[in-house]
C-alpha cells in the first residue's frame, strides 16, 4: 500500500468516525427512559439539549421545516421526471404537462419562501458531516 493510498483509507476512516459520532449525538436526543435519567439535583455528564422556540416565531419555523420537507420531494420528483424523460417513458403531451407542473410548483416555493421572509438557502438543512439535505443549487 503506498502512502497516498494509506492517507486516503485514513481520511475515509476519518470520515466515518465522524458520520458514527454524528448518529451516537442523533441518538442521544432520543427521550430518555426514566432509569436513564440523572438524579433531581444531580449534575449531569453533558449539558441538556433543548430545542430553544420563540413564540413570535414558531409559525415562521413551522413553515419553514414544512418547505424544506417539500422543497426535498420537489427535487427528487424533478429528478424522477427528468429520468423518465431520458428513458422515453412519456409521451410529449405527458412531459409537457409534467414540465409545466414542476415549474408552478417551484414557483409556488418560491412565492411561500417570500411570504414567510425565508430564502430557498434557509430550507438546506445542515447535517453536519453528512452535509446538507438538499443538494446545492445548479
Amino acid at each position: 500500500m503506498t502512502s497516498e493510498e494509506a492517507n486516503e483509507a485514513q481520511g475515509a476512516g476519518r470520515r466515518l468516525d465522524e458520520v458514527a459520532d454524528a448518529a451516537a449525538r442523533a441518538f442521544r436526543l432520543l427521550p430518555a427512559a426514566p432509569r436513564d435519567l440523572p438524579a433531581p439535583g444531580a449534575a449531569a455528564g453533558t449539558p441538556a439539549r433543548r430545542i430553544s422556540s420563540d413564540p413570535d416565531t414558531v409559525e415562521r419555523d413551522l413553515m419553514k421545516l414544512v418547505l424544506t420537507l417539500v422543497e426535498l420531494l420537489r427535487q427528487l420528483m424533478e429528478r424522477q421526471a427528468l429520468h423518465r424523460v431520458d428513458q422515453g417513458d412519456l409521451s410529449e403531451e405527458q412531459e409537457e404537462r409534467l414540465g409545466t407542473t414542476l415549474m408552478l410548483l417551484h414557483e409556488r416555493m418560491n412565492s411561500l419562501c417570500d411570504q414567510y421572509g425565508l430564502t430557498m438557502e434557509d430550507l438546506n438543512l445542515d447535517l453536519g458531516p453528512l452535509g446538507t439535505l438538499l443538494p446545492p443549487a445548479e
